[in-house]
């Protein structure tokens, strides 16, 4: 064999072995790795898009928007398309509102298949990048979520994430609703991963309006009292209520400090809260309503039943005193309850039974009765329940701090909605927040008479002495207007010692007008005020301010 065919032959083994090097690798690629293979190609071909669902509006009861939905598109970039970065960043940069230096750091992430440039950009924003016509970049129809009103019920409404989910308030409690159901579509893409063909594979159902209880004008002055209350006094927190006792309708549900409900991530976490519903507290004196409603419901006293009172009265191992200090006095049920008298008000609960027990039995009976211990049925998420001492958990002196608003713990809404009963003619209805669901009514709650109507009236006359001369927010008037409420002062527990704080208060006033037919209901309540601690002097005032607009906004008639 010549030296030329040696050569030939050993250049035909070599091609030889290198095809059969490659028939052996193709069969591998078709065998083994076949699948993942075709399932990469298909993907790089073909792209699932989710189709956010539109979110419904929330509107407030005149139809004024408080949360709505506009478009937003979200700008996302394959980096290994990306051909020239630095470029692609100096032309996108200022669109993005990036620097040229960041967006280049995410296009140089060259190992992954996709990466956010900017999320729930404004639409017109978003239209001209897509002009740009940048290979890689891609842009992704879809909506944000804005608040008009900014600060405006901001606890109440609530706000959204990035990717459109309810994170508190109603826009949390609500989300099946206003969200809707989202879509899904299937786009098939060239070698440059642009569209050539696209269909929707889910229809996309847009949420549902949601129209709620709360004027917005009246939850403005609402909230502007609450500022003013904040600037005077300093407090920890405060809340108020304003409510159509009739319905249970809330009409303004403030609280302060305030946020922003589109940007409140700038705000304390705590400032989120809505401490209308979730602030659990010692109500002091406003409880005292209840004590005697329930004993002039039981026939035990009269408005006019007289009592010998001493300085201070004795309950098993405790000695209760006034707030203020006097001598023996003989006041009626109707003074008890316009002066705030602790010694009077233990007096009238100890006449709901023959025996002290059968009076704490009775108590606990009209305790549950107004819906303490209980959440609302609001439907608020967060909704505290507060705390009603169990009867078997009584000491030998419950009996004489608990009527007088001490030893159980209520909210905000809760003491709303128990007065409103004493309001409305006896009858405690669930509170209303929602209106109606895409044009809907929310159907009434038909509520269960708790009280008579006689006994309801009595108690509201008795409140009017509250706002007369020798009450105990005597300093408050609405010209033209009856007014009739009770204040409350009421000492935290100091968690260091266990002990009632000698230096932080609880101050508030529940009140309603006209008094002899209520129409409206405000409740104020203010944690730890500094400079001044009494409901009559912190609170009173602040229901004042709110009810001289609500009343002729809403066109009730003067008393």
């Amino acid at each position: 064999m010549t030296l030329v065919e040696r050569r030939i032959g050993l250049l035909f083994a070599f091609f030889l072995a290198l095809l059969a090097i490659a028939g052996l690798r193709a069969t591998w690629m078709v065998t083994v790795r076949g699948g993942s293979l075709s399932s990469a190609a298909t993907q790089q071909q073909q792209l699932e898009q989710v189709v956010f669902a539109r979110r419904g509006t929330i509107l407030d009861r005149r139809g004024e928007p408080l949360a709505v939905s506009e478009p937003a598109d979200d700008i996302s970039a394959t980096p290994y398309l990306v051909k020239d970065p630095v470029l692609a960043a100096k032309r996108l940069a200022p669109l993005l509102g990036l620097t040229e230096g960041e967006v280049v750091q995410r296009l140089a992430r060259r190992h992954t298949g996709f990466v956010y440039l900017a999320r729930q950009l404004p639409a017109a924003q978003a239209d001209r990048i897509g002009k740009l016509d940048l290979a890689g970049i891609d842009v992704t129809a879809g909506s944000r979520r804005t608040y008009p009103r900014n600060l405006l019920a901001a606890q109440v409404i609530g706000s959204t994430s990035v990717d459109g989910k309810g994170l508190f308030g109603l826009e949390y409690g609500m989300e099946k609703i206003l969200h809707g159901r989202d879509g899904s579509r299937s786009s098939v893409l060239d070698g440059g991963r642009q569209a050539i063909h696209m269909h929707d594979v889910r229809t996309a159902i847009p949420g549902k309006s949601v129209r709620v209880t709360i004027d917005a004008e009246v939850q403005q002055r609402t909230e502007d009292v609450l500022a003013g209350v904040g600037q005077t006094y300093r407090p920890k927190g405060a809340t108020a209520i304003v409510m159509d006792p009739r319905t249970g309708a809330i009409l303004a549900m403030a609280n302060w400090p305030r946020i922003d409900a589109n940007h409140p991530g700038a705000a304390p976490a705590y400032a989120t809260h809505n401490r209308a519903v979730d602030f659990p507290y010692e109500p002091g004196s406003t409880f005292k309503a209840f004590t005697v409603a329930g004993a002039l419901q039981d026939r035990k006293v009269t408005p006019e039943t007289k009592f010998n009172l001493a300085p201070s009265i004795q309950v098993a191992d405790r000695v209760i005193n006034e707030s203020h200090a006097r001598g023996w006095e003989t006041l009626s049920t109707g003074e008890i309850l316009a002066q705030s008298s602790n010694v009077g008000a233990i007096t009238v609960a100890l006449r709901l039974g023959a025996t002290k027990l059968q009076a704490e039995r009775r108590f606990d009976q009209w305790v549950r009765a107004f819906g303490f211990g209980q959440r609302t049925g609001l439907g608020f998420p967060g909704e505290e329940q507060g705390l009603a001492l169990k009867l078997k958990d009584y000491s030998g002196s419950s009996i004489g701090n608990l009527p007088i608003g001490q030893g159980e713990l209520v909210t905000p809404i809760q003491m709303a909605t128990a007065y409103a009963a004493i309001a409305n003619g006896g009858v405690l209805r669930r509170p209303r927040l929602v209106d109606r669901v895409d044009g809907s009514p929310v159907p009434l709650a038909r509520g269960r008479r708790i009280i008579s109507a006689r006994t309801a009236a009595q108690v509201r006359k008795m409140l009017e002495g509250v706002v007369e001369a020798g009450g105990t927010a005597s300093k408050i008037s609405v010209p033209g207007y009856v007014l009739a409420g009770k204040t409350g002062t009421a000492n935290k527990i100091d968690p260091g010692t266990a002990e009632y704080s000698k230096t932080r208060y609880i101050a508030s006033f529940t009140g309603f007008a006209p008094a002899r037919d209520p129409k409206l209901l405000v409740s104020v309540v203010v944690d730890e005020p500094k400079g001044a601690i009494y409901g009559g002097d912190v609170a009173a005032p602040a229901f004042e301010q709110i009810a001289k607009f609500a009343l002729p906004y809403l066109a009730i008639p003067p008393s």
